[in-house]
């Protein structure tokens, strides 16, 4: 979409009662949303999600709004964490409707299989690292999972 088209929708939606508009070109998507709360004239563009965003008026300072409470830091969970290694989806079991490899209370040794992370269309065991019994498992089955994400605590 050309700059002269965006112009024109961005004029359009600033002169009528149309508070969003959004266009979709190929693949290209546009979306233009009209705010009330500055004068009008100002233009800003968002990336959001792949999709452009235009507005016809620029949003009030983040200052004025007062500053959220902290949220509360989760205690520690006490015992060894396992961590995942790698980038990917969780799973419990080696196939769907198979038992999981271990549930809470499952007493394990070092070495033992306690699930897979599914990366790039490889199957990956995570190997319990220390013997112990699994006192939380922090993850659901199916959940994607980022590196050095607690998966499980080995008391």
């Amino acid at each position: 979409m050309d700059l002269r088209k965006l112009k024109t929708l961005i004029d359009l939606v600033a002169e009528s009662d149309i508070a969003e508009l959004e266009v979709t070109e190929g693949e290209s998507k546009v979306r233009i949303v009209k705010s009330s709360a500055t004068p009008q004239g100002q233009m800003v563009m968002m990336p959001s999600n792949g999709m452009q965003q235009f507005s016809a008026q620029q949003a009030p300072a983040a200052s004025a709004a007062p500053a959220p409470a902290p949220l509360p830091v989760p205690a520690e969970p006490t015992g060894h964490v396992i961590k995942s290694p790698m980038v990917g989806t969780f799973y419990r079991s080696s196939a769907p409707g198979a038992a999981a490899f271990v549930e809470v209370g499952t007493s394990i040794k070092e070495g033992d299989t306690l699930c897979i992370i599914e990366a790039m269309k490889l199957l990956n065991e995570i190997d319990a690292e220390v013997s112990g019994v699994v006192t939380k498992i922090l993850v659901e089955n199916g959940q994607p999972v980022e590196f050095g994400q607690p998966l499980f605590v080995i008391g």
